[in-house]
C-alpha cells in the first residue's frame, strides 16, 4: 500500500458516519421520485420523441408534473429549449419583473454569470434588467447567514422579488440550507405578500430530503436533478402563477407553456431523475473525501468534511496561482472523455475574471460530473463538483497526492 493509499484508506474511515448520511438522504429522495414515477404512471409512451408545436406532448407534460411533485411545488417546466442554469434564472427574472421593479438579492452578490443579467456589468443596451429600468440592490450575508432584519429593512415599495442563492458559487461563503432559505421566505412573506421569492437551486437538489419552499426556483438538469444523463436543459418550478409568467417569456404571451417539442427521446430526462438521488449521493462523498484528506494536507477547505452540506460544491483555497491550475489540469487528465486536453485561463463569456474549467465529462459542460473550475483571481479558490462514480474521485485524489499537488 503507498502512502496516498494509507491516507485516502484513513480519511475513508473518518467519513463512514458522514456517509452513512449521505446514503440515508439518498434513500429518503430516490423513494419519493419512484413514488411520483408510479403516481404519473410513467411507461414508454413518455418517451416518445415530438416535433413542430409539441401541442399535447404527454412525455413533457408528465415530466414536469413529475418534477413538480419530487420539488414540492405546484407546477414545474423542464424543457430542454432551456440552455443552461443562468438561461433559467434570467428567464424567471424577467417573467416577474417590471420597469420600475427592483430586485433584492437575499445573499450577497450572486453568481458571476447573473452580472450582465442584472446590469452590474456589461455594456448598456445588450437587454440586462437595467436597460428596463429595473433596479438592483443587495443584503450581503451576516456570519456566513442571510440577516433578516437588514432583509426587511431594504424591502422597500418598489421590491418586487427577493433573490436567494442556495449555493455559494464562486464563493467561500457557505451554502445556505432549506431551513435558512425557508425561515427568509416566511419573513419575507409576513412583511410582504406581494413579494416573489425565488431561489437559485443550482447545485442543491437532493442534497436534502426536502426543497425551499419559494414561490419559484429554478435550477439546471446537466447538474443535479439530471442525474448525468440528461444532456441538456434546465425547470423552472413554484408556484403557479410564476411559472406561468416565466412560461410567457420563455414561449410567448398566449402561448405560454403550451408549445415545445422535442425530436429526441426523453428517456434521458426522465431516467436522470430517477438517479439523481443516488448521484448526488455519489458527488457529496467525492466532495467530502477531498475535503479530509486536503484538509489533513493543511490546505483550507470550505466546507470541511463534517459539515452539513447544502450543495454539491467543494472549495480549496490554494493561495497561489500555479497550484490552483495544476489541480484543475489533474481533475482534466484524469477523466473518461478529453483527457489529453490541458485546460488553460481564458476570457469565457459572462464572467469578469478569468475562468480555467476542467469538464472531461460526457455531456458537455455537465458539472453533476466530476469537475472543477475557477476564477483566476485570490485566494485562487478551486472549485470542485460532481462525479457520477465515488471511485472516480478516488482514482483522481490518489494521482494528486502522488504528484504533490495536495
Amino acid at each position: 500500500m503507498t502512502d496516498a493509499d494509507r491516507i485516502i484508506a484513513e480519511a475513508q474511515r473518518d467519513c463512514a458516519e458522514v456517509f452513512a448520511l449521505f446514503e440515508k438522504t439518498e434513500e429518503y429522495n430516490t423513494a419519493k421520485v419512484l413514488a411520483a414515477f408510479k403516481r404519473h404512471r410513467v411507461s414508454e409512451r413518455h418517451f416518445a420523441p415530438t416535433t413542430g408545436y409539441g401541442y399535447d406532448d404527454i412525455g413533457r407534460d408528465t415530466l414536469g408534473e413529475i418534477y413538480a411533485d419530487v420539488l414540492g411545488c405546484e407546477t414545474a417546466l423542464v424543457r430542454p429549449q432551456i440552455a443552461s442554469g443562468t438561461h433559467a434564472l434570467a428567464l424567471c427574472l424577467y417573467g416577474l419583473l417590471r420597469p420600475g421593479d427592483t430586485l433584492l438579492s437575499a445573499a450577497g452578490k450572486p453568481y458571476d454569470t447573473l452580472e450582465e443579467i442584472i446590469g452590474l456589468s456589461g455594456k448598456r443596451g445588450s437587454g440586462s434588467l437595467a436597460d428596463f429600468g429595473i433596479n438592483y440592490k443587495e443584503v450581503a450575508l451576516k456570519d456566513g447567514k442571510p440577516d433578516t432584519d437588514e432583509i426587511l429593512k431594504n424591502l422597500t415599495p418598489d421590491v418586487k422579488l427577493v433573490l436567494i442563492q442556495r449555493s455559494r458559487g464562486y464563493d467561500l461563503r457557505p451554502s445556505l440550507s432549506v431551513k435558512e432559505i425557508n425561515s427568509v421566505i416566511e419573513a419575507v412573506h409576513s412583511a410582504r405578500k406581494d413579494v416573489y421569492v425565488m431561489t437559485d437551486n443550482c447545485y442543491g437538489e437532493f442534497t436534502d430530503t426536502v426543497e425551499p419552499s419559494a414561490d419559484i426556483m429554478a435550477g439546471s438538469l446537466i447538474k443535479n436533478p439530471g442525474g448525468g444523463l440528461a444532456p441538456t436543459g434546465a425547470y423552472i418550478a413554484g408556484k403557479a402563477e410564476c411559472v406561468d409568467k416565466v412560461a410567457c417569456r420563455l414561449t410567448s404571451p398566449g402561448i405560454g407553456a403550451e408549445v415545445g417539442s422535442y425530436a429526441a427521446s426523453y428517456r434521458p430526462f426522465y431516467q436522470g431523475l430517477f438517479m439523481a438521488p443516488h448521484t448526488v449521493c455519489q458527488a457529496l462523498k467525492i466532495a467530502c473525501l477531498f475535503a479530509r484528506v486536503l484538509g489533513n494536507g493543511g490546505l483550507k477547505v470550505y466546507p470541511a468534511f463534517t459539515d452539513k452540506r447544502n450543495d454539491i460544491i467543494q472549495a480549496v483555497c490554494f493561495e497561489d496561482e500555479q497550484k490552483l491550475i495544476c489541480f484543475i489540469q489533474t481533475v482534466q487528465e484524469f477523466s473518461p472523455i478529453d483527457s489529453e486536453a490541458v485546460p488553460e485561463p481564458w476570457e469565457m463569456p459572462g464572467y469578469t475574471d478569468r475562468v480555467i474549467m476542467a469538464a472531461g465529462t460526457f455531456v458537455a459542460g455537465a458539472s453533476i460530473e466530476l469537475s472543477a473550475d475557477a476564477p483566476i483571481r485570490p485566494p485562487y479558490a478551486a472549485y470542485l463538483q460532481g462525479g457520477l462514480v465515488y471511485s472516480h474521485g478516488k482514482i483522481v485524489l490518489k494521482e494528486m497526492l502522488l504528484r504533490g499537488i495536495v
